[in-house]
């Protein structure tokens, strides 16, 4: 599991084995359980999770009591609720075990301590946010450009993998949609 990790950093920085073996220490690994909440709403966040393999998802419950996904992340992805994990703060998000996943995590603290051994990571960890940056505001620009229908057929054909690993309601959920709406556009793809 560790060569996942080892094989994502070295996509951006360059850590020698030894380094490696370092910085793994500041993480620890855990197991998901499919719909097992890492996080719930008013909680501290204090993890910054790592997919090694599964698939989590964010989410908030509006004032309807329905949730709306806002987030996914599968294997070699990043996901926390970023305003709350670096100030310490409660959240108002979910994150959620969509499938059985293996994860690492890492809280605040030893994360500055990993960059300030390692400032390398520094560097890694702003690629990381940056593509974080750049797919929220490509999100929000597909928001505003298309309608429902284009939304999705943007999704089928951008991560066609993705759109079939994750369930239907859930993808629903990510586009603001009901899943009969969706299952209505999906009859009129198939038509």
């Amino acid at each position: 599991m560790s060569e996942i990790f080892k094989k994502h950093i070295n996509k951006f920085v360059e850590v020698s084995d030894g380094e490696f073996e370092e910085i793994k220490k500041f993480f620890n690994v855990r197991q998901a359980s499919k719909k097992e909440n890492l996080l719930e709403e008013g909680q501290t966040c204090r993890y910054h999770y790592f997919v090694l393999n599964g698939l989590l998802r964010k989410f908030f419950v509006n004032e309807k009591g329905i949730e709306q996904t806002t987030e996914f992340a599968i294997e070699t992805w990043w996901l926390t609720d970023n305003f709350a994990y670096e100030n310490q703060a409660h959240t108002e998000f979910y994150i959620q075990a969509v499938e059985k996943s293996t994860i690492l995590y890492i809280t605040q603290e030893k994360q500055e301590q990993l960059l300030e051994k390692f400032p390398v990571m520094e560097r890694y960890f702003r690629f990381v946010y940056q593509r974080a940056y750049a797919a929220a505001q490509k999100r929000i620009k597909f928001l505003f450009s298309f309608s429902k229908e284009e939304f999705y057929f943007q999704a089928v054909r951008n991560h066609p993998e993705f759109v079939q690993r994750v369930p239907q309601y859930l993808i629903a959920s990510y586009l603001g949609f009901t899943p009969e709406y969706l299952s209505e556009i999906r009859k009129r793809l198939l038509s």
